[in-house]
């Protein structure tokens, strides 16, 4: 059987994966993960920063509002962001949840559901009409293929890929409880969220105030530590639900295993970002501050010539000092350290000697780390980056 999976290894959850016409050639493009028998359990979500939020954004939105933080299902489409659609995209999006409540409620005999206990989460091309007259009629297989097995969370990570080159997943054991996750996400990477989704699952129970709070913090350590490109997309959504099977858990024990399971995740998608060649964490300790570490680091890892350096394995540390100092973060050139790795390139604000034999074989890496120490206090932060190469060029030259 392996190491389970997915979505669908928490006790409880269930999901499915059909065509849905959005894509065209018969590739899988909707995804459905529900509470086994439809019933409502704590759920939390946060939603893109990014003010053109998409129609699923702010239909999830109310939805969680409206039930005071709790849900049955999430639906999930690839192929159409249904952003920048106006109020026809909210009525599309606000029809799929009625669709799908309406065959939950018809396949486990209830009449609770209702569709504000639907999620949906999209994902694709900006400013093109959501095909609704080729989904509608197929949301019922959707809901009727519902399954618990490994295949069934796999082919559901599968659905809602887009230029990803592989399902990601993400398991993590807590002892007497587990979670579950499949997220999607190769670009448009930045702190606040990104073009990603993400449903993660657990059998563990949690009020939803308690729940919202852990899934923030997870998000804020893990996904807005990511930037592969500086841009925050329209559609971004991480949700959690927490079905309580497996006993009350505390917030303190559930978020080690909430954070870890969103790191996964982050990581996943920092490794299959469009293009890339590296995977890259930008370390910044001895700021004066949190927030100053915070802002160096997301300068340097959002720096095309920083990036473009990593790309040619060139450890051109000029570029990341010149970063730091433009930051806006509190900064003395006469304090700073660099170092690639473990091998030491700046001290005290000039270049020391260094193996460049060794530099040159830890610059082959797939994985990089950049240390940088500012001298100034206590202040650290880390974000995740990649380089900057062709093939990203070449994805995004053109509508994609």
């Amino acid at each position: 059987m392996g190491t389970p999976m997915g979505v669908t290894a928490p006790a409880g959850f269930l999901a499915s994966s059909i065509a849905g016409g959005i894509k065209g050639d018969g590739k899988l493009d909707m995804a459905l993960v529900v509470n086994e028998g439809g019933q409502v359990v704590p759920c939390a979500a946060t939603f893109t920063a990014n003010k053109a939020a998409a129609a699923p954004v702010q239909v999830s939105t109310v939805h969680l509002r409206e039930t005071n933080g709790y849900a049955s299902a999430v639906l999930l489409t690839s192929g159409n962001a249904n952003a920048a659609t106006g109020a026809k995209g909210i009525s599309d999006a606000e029809e799929l949840c009625s669709l799908v409540a309406r065959r939950i409620g018809n396949n486990y005999a209830s009449d609770t559901i209702t569709s504000h206990d639907v999620l949906i989460c999209q994902t694709g091309l900006i400013g093109i009409p959501f095909p609704i007259d080729d989904v509608r009629d197929r949301v019922d297989s959707l809901v009727d293929g519902l399954g618990s097995s490994r295949e069934h969370g796999e082919l559901a990570a599968r659905a809602i890929m887009t230029t990803d080159k592989a399902q990601k997943e993400v398991y993590v054991d807590g002892g007497r409880y587990s979670i579950g996750g499949m997220a999607k996400g190769a670009a448009m990477l930045a702190p606040n969220m990104a073009t990603m989704l993400a449903v993660l699952c657990t059998d563990a129970g949690c009020d939803p105030d308690s729940l919202q709070d852990v899934l923030r913090a997870a998000v804020n350590d893990t996904f807005n530590r990511i930037s592969v490109d500086g841009c925050t997309s329209t559609n971004d959504t991480v949700v959690l639900l927490a079905n309580g099977r497996a006993g009350s858990v505390s917030s303190d024990t559930l978020y080690p295993s909430v954070s870890e399971a969103c790191m996964s995740l982050a990581m996943q998608m920092a490794d299959d970002a469009e293009g890339s060649t590296k995977t890259v964490l930008i370390s910044v300790e001895g700021a004066s501050s949190g927030s100053d570490a915070a802002r160096a680091a997301r300068k340097v890892a959002e720096s095309q010539l920083v990036q473009c350096s990593l790309y040619g394995e060139d450890p051109y540390w000029g570029r990341v000092a010149s970063e730091l100092g433009s930051s806006g973060a509190d900064f003395d050139i006469d304090r700073l350290s660099i170092a690639y790795g473990d091998i030491l390139v700046c001290r005290d604000g000039v270049a020391v000697d260094y193996d460049r034999s060794a530099l040159e074989r830890y610059m082959h890496n797939r994985s990089i780390e950049i240390k940088c120490s500012l001298g100034l206090g206590d202040g650290k932060y880390q974000i995740i980056t990649t380089d900057l190469s062709y093939g990203y060029i070449d994805e995004n030259r053109t509508t994609s």
